[in-house]
């Protein structure tokens, strides 16, 4: 099946999990397009029966980017295998269910196959100085933080695929 993965990413974490999705769909029998919304502002999507759109938190919201692609793109979305996902470093799980909720339309939720949340990091070193000095005060870290959800990301494949 033809799978076009769509993000927007601010420090590499979301074209991280854009690729480790892609590894495991191709592995799948998939093939897949990668595609970084900087870089293609607007991608060509017919011809993919699956699309899977994803993008990162930053203070509460996600990428205006990703928010335009999906309103402009609504009708093709709503036509097709479709996966939501975000990359967050939230870790109460309601605020963390909001963030995605709120990160796209509710007709896009309904009439995902796939909705995840899969974890992020924060690299400070990809970081600007205030950004830097905001993380080190609100998560209490001086140090890179890794925390992808591998197994966010597995039952996202599970159910992009229609598995049990």
């Amino acid at each position: 099946m033809k799978t076009a993965i769509i993000f927007k990413t601010r420090h590499g974490t979301t074209e991280k999990v854009a690729y480790m999705l892609a590894k495991r769909l191709t592995d799948s029998g998939d093939e897949v397009r990668v595609i970084d919304l900087a870089k293609t502002r607007q991608p060509h999507l017919n011809g993919y029966e699956k699309i899977i759109v994803g993008g990162s938190i930053h203070v509460g919201k996600i990428q205006r980017e990703i928010k335009t692609f999906c309103e402009r793109h609504n009708e093709l979305l709503m036509n097709r295998k479709l996966g939501l996902f975000i990359c967050c470093m939230e870790t109460d799980a309601v605020k963390r269910r909001k963030e995605f909720e709120d990160s796209f339309q509710n007709e896009l939720k309904a009439h995902a196959s796939a909705k995840g949340i899969m974890g992020g990091e924060f690299l400070l070193e990809k970081m600007n100085f205030i950004e830097r000095l905001v993380v080190r005060k609100v998560a209490h870290t001086r140090e890179s933080v890794h925390d992808i959800d591998t197994e966010a990301l597995e039952k996202f494949i599970k159910d992009i695929n229609g598995l049990k």
